[in-house]
């Protein structure tokens, strides 16, 4: 080979060695998804928990299987926004500014309005680096009616549909003739009073409700005055949307008081709720979420939550949903093969992705809205597989509303970016 062949070749082996390596390092880089939510405060612990269950999730179904899109590991940047809607727009602009344009974001929907609207505001100023918002537990229904964006999908069920169904459960029990409905206030709380003695109006005429109570968010360290109240109203059952501390103190100051009436809810459970409320509970705390508990239905999740609880045995799998969304939007990246957040949102929309219980979940592409089973489920230590707080002491699903039962008009009119 004469010396200028050797050259030539020389330069298209190193011409080789740099096109592998640059198509190696495209498919290493990572796929970004920011967290928005409390690590610090007063709610810290739902933020913490829900994130170690995001990342364990992106590592079990992913990382651990050569990650997404031809080999690309998952990242998940987190931001603490302390539960503030002012912070919250502090770390949306850090979002930016380190170019990651997938949001996930739960707690409260207080902040995921805020969140929303921000969104919604650059985007139209940013046409083609568009953010997408991934709502796993805030429920304030106004997200997906009349204030829906293209750029929004909510993976829990919100306030309504959840009402829907534990009203229809307070109605069928005889026993309950009088009704306390006392919540946080802000726009969740509203949303769950006014709904409840709407749909109680319409179930059973007969139930009086004995009380609306609003209270502080956060703020409320001792809920006695309130359970004195709530004593001498004389009602049969208490309703509330409350989460975080002021579940647990609400919940254990009825029970410290004496009450022994049913407490029908939407987060008394995990993150040191259930621990705390232990033996004194059993039999008197309900719940209606979108996961069945025990009994456990399917063996990948078994498989799941033993493998989750060996990496964090002081957590549990509390927020599923958080779970799917991760999952549904990877299979909606995998079927566009993008990660542009235009092609995901619509790959999700109409999407059907059967979760890790076997249940079916729906994303209504007029709304943006997962439609899937909803459960009512006790506080008790019967026949629990998996507790929560290592505290012996878990939820057992009594009751079951199937998807289609579950369906509610929405008053959205989305604005889509594009034809």
């Amino acid at each position: 080979m004469s010396l200028l062949s050797k050259r030539f070749h020389l330069r298209g082996v190193l011409l080789a060695i740099v096109l592998f390596s640059g198509s190696t390092s495209q498919a290493q880089e990572p796929v970004r998804f920011a967290f928005i939510d409390p690590l610090s405060g007063a709610f810290a612990s739902i933020g913490t928990s829900a994130l170690r269950q995001l990342e364990f999730a992106a590592d079990y179904y992913f990382n651990s299987q050569g990650g997404i899109l031809g080999g690309r590991p998952i990242e998940i940047v987190a931001f603490d926004n302390q539960q503030s809607p002012t912070e919250t727009q502090l770390q949306f602009r850090r979002v930016l500014s380190e170019d990651i344009r997938i949001i996930f974001q739960g707690n409260s929907s207080a902040v995921a309005n805020t969140l929303n609207d921000a969104i919604s505001r650059y985007n139209r100023r940013n046409p083609n680096q568009e953010i997408l918002q991934l709502n796993y537990a805030a429920v304030d229904p106004v997200l997906t009616n009349d204030n829906c964006s293209f750029w929004h999908f909510r993976f829990d069920a919100h306030a309504e549909m959840k009402l829907a169904v534990l009203t229809d459960y307070i109605a069928g029990n005889e026993a309950i003739e009088s009704l306390y409905i006392i919540g946080q206030d802000y726009s969740f709380g509203r949303v769950v009073a006014d709904t409840t003695v709407e749909l109680m109006a319409q179930k059973r005429p007969d139930v009086e409700i004995v009380g609306t109570e609003f209270h502080p968010i956060g703020q409320v360290k001792d809920f006695s005055p309130y359970v004195t109240k709530i004593a001498s109203s004389g009602a049969d059952a208490v309703l509330t949307g409350n989460f975080g501390a002021d579940m647990v103190s609400l919940a254990r100051s009825i029970i410290d008081s004496g009450l022994d009436i049913p407490i029908y809810t939407f987060y008394a459970a995990y993150d040191g709720i259930t621990a705390t409320l232990g033996e004194d509970a059993k039999g008197q705390v309900y719940l209606v979420h979108n996961e069945i508990s025990n009994p456990v239905p399917t063996e990948e999740r078994k498989q799941f939550t033993r493998a989750f609880k060996s990496a964090h045995p002081s957590t549990d799998v509390s927020q599923p949903r958080i779970i799917n969304a991760l999952r549904m939007t990877v299979a909606a990246m995998e079927q566009a093969q993008s990660t542009d957040p235009d092609a995901i949102a619509l790959a999700l929309e109409d999407m059907r992705f059967v979760d890790f219980s076997g249940e079916e979940i729906w994303m209504r592409s007029d709304d943006h809205q997962a439609f899937q089973s909803l459960y009512i489920s006790m506080h008790t230590d019967e026949d629990i597989e998996f507790d929560a707080d290592n505290s012996g002491y878990g939820l057992y699903s009594i009751h079951r509303a199937p998807a289609e039962q579950t369906l509610i008009e929405t008053s959205c009119r989305m604005r889509r970016p594009r034809p």
